[in-house]
């Protein structure tokens, strides 16, 4: 048995942060399903499309801030997409130890059909959702990640 928030709002967040929990892990599976036949993991597909993403080459560091990730994690994940020929190392001009990770020609292939694969299916699951639905549950849940990002980073650095 769970115990309760104090207040009302307190509650109704305890509920959201359950379901969003739950949201995660099922995500997750379903988008391990989708990408599986391009040989990806919902981890490395989403690693893909933060480099295909991004204005300009980064680095792991980069990558795993962006993606408020570990970056330990993530280091582990762009070198098994390196082994796979997925990424490849370029040399950063501002940092000798810390090359840039970049797409290469069949990570590109691979993203790309992931992509794909996901937009006809995603455009299944907003149905029956109203744009304004959709648009509000984002802002919810953004404003939820930023109190989160201050309260952890006011606790790494006090």
């Amino acid at each position: 048995m769970r115990e309760m928030a104090v207040n009302p709002k307190g509650e109704a967040l305890t509920d959201l942060i359950l379901s969003l929990f739950r949201a995660n892990n099922l995500t997750l599976a379903w988008g391990d399903r989708l990408v599986a036949p391009f040989g990806l993991t919902s981890a490395r597909w989403q690693i893909l499309g933060a480099i295909a993403l991004s204005e300009r080459s980064q680095p792991v560091a980069w990558i795993a801030r962006d993606l408020g990730a570990n970056r330990q994690n993530v280091q582990r994940i762009v070198n098994d997409l390196h082994k796979e020929g997925l990424v490849e190392f370029q040399p950063n001009p501002h940092h000798r130890r810390a090359q840039l990770v970049v797409l290469t020609d069949k990570g590109c292939r691979a993203y790309e059909a992931a992509i794909n694969a996901y937009n006809p299916m995603v455009d299944a699951l907003a149905e029956g959702l109203s744009l304004e639905e959709i648009r509000t549950a984002h802002r919810v849940v953004a404003m939820l990640r930023e109190r989160l990002e201050k309260e952890i980073d006011a606790e790494r650095h006090p």
